[in-house]
Formats: C-alpha cells, sequence, structure tokens
C-alpha cells in the first residue's frame, strides 16, 4: 500500500473512529427495545462482542488485521451460524449500525459507502430459510444491496424500526 492510499480505516478517524463506531452501535443495540431480538442473540455482557466487532472492523476497513492476529480468518457466515440470522435480524442490525454510522463525524459519500457494505456483509449472515425472501447475496458496494426482501435499509429513517 503507498503511502497516498487512502482506506476506509484512514478515513472514518482511525483507531479511535472504529473504536467510537463499536462503541455507539452497541449503545444503540443495547437501549433500545425495538432491537431485543438481536440484543438477545449476544451475551449479557458486551465487552468480548465490542472487542471482536472492533478486531474485526480494523481489518475489514483496510487498517491493521488485528482479528486475524488474534482469532484466525474471521469466517464470518461460519461463526455466526449458530445464531438464527434471517431478514428482520439483518435488518435490525442495520438500523443500530446506520444509527452509529450517522453519529459519526462522516462525510454523507462515505457513510452511504460504508452503509452499503455493512449490507452486503449483514445479509451475507442470514443462515435461515425464510419463504419469498431471496437467499442471501452480494451486490456492488456502490450499488443497491442485494436480497433485501424489497427494502433497502440502507435507506431505512434510522428512527425507523423495521
Amino acid at each position: 500500500m503507498s503511502e497516498s492510499t487512502t482506506t476506509l480505516y484512514d478515513l472514518i478517524g482511525s483507531d479511535a473512529g472504529v473504536h467510537a463506531l463499536v462503541e455507539r452501535f452497541y449503545q444503540v443495540m443495547d437501549e433500545d427495545t425495538a432491537f431485543a431480538r438481536i440484543r438477545h442473540l449476544h451475551p449479557a455482557d458486551l465487552a468480548q462482542s465490542k472487542e471482536k466487532l472492533y478486531l474485526f472492523l480494523s481489518g475489514w476497513m483496510g487498517g491493521p488485521p488485528l482479528y486475524v492476529e488474534k482469532y484466525g480468518h474471521p469466517m464470518l457466515r461460519r461463526r455466526h451460524m449458530p445464531f438464527p440470522i434471517g431478514s428482520e435480524e439483518r435488518d435490525q442490525w442495520m438500523v443500530c449500525m446506520t444509527r452509529a454510522l450517522q453519529d459519526s463525524p462522516l462525510t454523507p459519500d462515505l457513510r452511504e459507502r460504508l452503509i452499503a457494505a455493512f449490507f452486503n456483509t449483514a445479509d451475507f449472515m442470514r443462515n435461515r430459510e425464510e419463504p419469498g425472501v431471496p437467499e442471501p447475496g452480494f451486490a456492488p458496494v456502490t450499488g443497491t444491496p442485494a436480497s433485501s426482501g424489497g427494502r433497502d435499509p440502507s435507506r431505512l429513517d434510522p428512527q425507523e424500526t423495521p
């Protein structure tokens, strides 16, 4: 990587920006009962969940590969298989992340880019069969999220709960 290459990690504010995003994400999830469904998929103490998301996002955004260094390849879908994740869980996760991103000092373009990228990843975590809902799939980061069941969480009003 050249000195002039700017990563998402740099644009979000490096270490401090990733930490702040993770803290706000879990704060939204923990404090708003509208997200009880995904909150109950997490342990009562969120410390380890926060650490793992921080470590993962650091590398995912082009910063230090902290998760890989500590735990090996993320194998996200495989690690999430024990938890029932459908479009409702995906959408709740996305609203929490969208709110966290909106509370971050990011440009609108960067925010939209991150929302689209997060949606692709969140959609890929779905592991429950849902009649009438397409299988998980990826869309280009700059395009419309795939397999959204007719809803695009990146366009949800962050005050709206799916």
